[in-house]
């Protein structure tokens, strides 16, 4: 890969409906038949969590190939403290430069910015084998558990990565997913009449 041929800059408001349609690409009958990504990345722009200064857009010769953005939230401790932490998402590389690097540098370079803003650890759902490589690790780990999952549920889709090193050391506790995440399938399913007409299928590895 051409390590010159890419830039990553803030997004702007003029991104927003490009990288809401890269978003929809991308995750596109992913997760489940169609996808909620896009119109939550709509949402979560106008939420108080929101971290503008960590919102990233990244371009390859004057393209838009991939997006990443983080939101505040918190851990709930065992010893009733509030933990202040990021998580992130979503996140993506347009499907048909997938797995040529272009993933690993962006989500590198918004940790890196995440880090010098002073943030101390990320929390989010996602693949080991691929944010492993960027120093993420089970959040049990850290004993940092799921809400609302139980204790002998399988919790490898959630994982950490501390900024500042011993930022969660003897912490244990509840990690609480921003309210901005959850919405509604009526509102998802109006906001995708903006785009044009995609088939929603039901495959097989899907979550939901």
């Amino acid at each position: 890969m051409n390590h010159q041929d890419y830039i990553i800059r803030p997004e702007n408001a003029e991104d927003y409906r490009k990288v809401e349609a890269l978003v929809r690409e991308s995750f596109w009958n992913i997760y489940r038949p169609g996808c909620y990504e896009h119109y939550i990345i709509h949402v979560l722009r106008n939420d108080p969590a929101f971290v503008k200064q960590l919102d990233f857009v990244m371009e390859k010769d004057g393209v838009l190939i991939g997006q990443n953005m983080f939101m505040k939230t918190m851990i709930k401790a065992d010893d009733n403290r509030e933990i202040d932490v990021l998580t992130m998402g979503p996140i993506c590389i347009t499907p048909e430069l997938q797995r040529k690097g272009y993933g690993k540098i962006l989500l590198d370079y918004s940790l890196e910015k995440a880090q010098m803003l002073g943030f101390g650890a990320v929390l989010f759902e996602g693949n080991i084998d691929f944010y492993g490589k960027s120093g993420f690790d089970y959040s049990s780990k850290f004993g940092i558990k799921y809400h609302d999952l139980p204790d002998d549920a399988d919790a490898s889709f959630f994982l950490c990565k501390e900024l500042i090193p011993g930022y969660l050391d003897g912490i244990t506790g509840i990690y609480l997913t921003p309210q901005g995440y959850y919405v509604d399938d009526a509102d998802v399913d109006a906001f995708d009449q903006n785009f044009p007409p995609k088939e929603k299928k039901k495959l097989p590895g899907q979550l939901f």
